[in-house]
């Protein structure tokens, strides 16, 4: 998708957070809950794993390491980008050897994605105080691609909405502001249609504009005293799903489909907005 000055680049029942490897706390509450996968090398792999962290301080690991191959690729890097790319990384690689997998080089592709070992798809975001990844494995005959995002809960810069948005997607987030207005819904759907992006470009192999997705945001519960708003729990706020209808010629999907949309869950909490897809898995 377009840039707007910054760039890091499931649907059902929510999970407790310690099914996702690594006790992934808003990955948890966003991702489907890991299963075994239909080719895993084992009845006990999961499909699934995802870990994230809150810093960059690893505390001496001597796992929490880039390799030669990586640490190459920021070489010019400035602090801010070196921290953020090496505990992304380091993040992939546990969440890796949580999909039973081995830790391997996350090199960036012609279009600074991700690539990912044979057999698995995978997703890294960073923003301010958080670092996360996700890894599933492809199943043989099915689409299977995963996109997360993160962003602070604070609204977007003026004029931003305008360029990430659909007239009909803003009319839809003013009547969620009105009635939860402790979530920042503009950067919420920005930080979706990252998601969508990122779940997007691994099927299709080509661009998607902000634009060429309508996005419909639903909450789970509509008061403070249902799940889904004010819970509470480990430090969430507010949690809900969302549709992303494309209204551009989606991939023909192994089964023959055309690839029409994405279901994702988002979830706030910790001052931070957390988005995913795990389409397939």
């Amino acid at each position: 998708m377009p840039s707007t000055g910054r760039r890091d680049r499931g649907s059902g029942a929510v999970p407790p957070a310690a099914a996702i490897a690594g006790g992934a706390v808003l990955l948890g509450a966003v991702l489907p809950a890991p299963g075994p996968s239909a080719d895993s090398a084992g009845p006990g792999d999961p499909a699934l794993a995802a870990v994230e962290k809150y810093d960059d301080d690893f505390g001496g690991d001597p796992d929490a390491a880039l390799f030669p191959a990586e640490a190459a690729v920021l070489t010019r890097a400035v602090d801010k980008r070196r921290r953020e790319f090496t505990t992304g990384r380091i993040c992939a690689h546990r969440a890796l050897r949580a999909l039973g997998e081995a830790a391997v080089p996350i090199l960036p592709g012609e279009h600074r994605e991700p690539r990912w070992p044979d057999g698995v798809v995978g997703s890294i975001t960073h923003t301010a105080g958080y670092r996360a990844a996700v890894v599933a494995r492809t199943v043989a005959g099915r689409a299977v691609s995963v996109g997360i995002d993160a962003e602070p809960n604070e609204a977007t810069p003026g004029g931003v909405l305008r360029e990430i948005s659909l007239p009909d997607e803003r009319d839809r987030l003013t009547e969620l502001g009105r009635a939860h207005p402790a979530v920042a819904w503009d950067r919420l759907l920005f930080s979706a249609k990252e998601s969508v992006y990122k779940a997007w470009f691994p099927l299709a192999r080509r661009w998607l504009g902000f634009g060429d997705a309508d996005l419909t945001l639903t909450v789970d519960g509509d008061h403070d005293d249902d799940p889904g708003f004010g819970a509470g729990g480990d430090g969430l706020v507010a949690r809900g799903g969302f549709q992303a209808r494309l209204l551009v010629a989606g991939p023909t999907l192994p089964t023959g489909e055309e690839l029409t949309g994405f279901t994702g869950r988002w979830v706030v909490g910790r001052g931070l907005l957390v988005t995913a897809i795990a389409f397939g898995c």
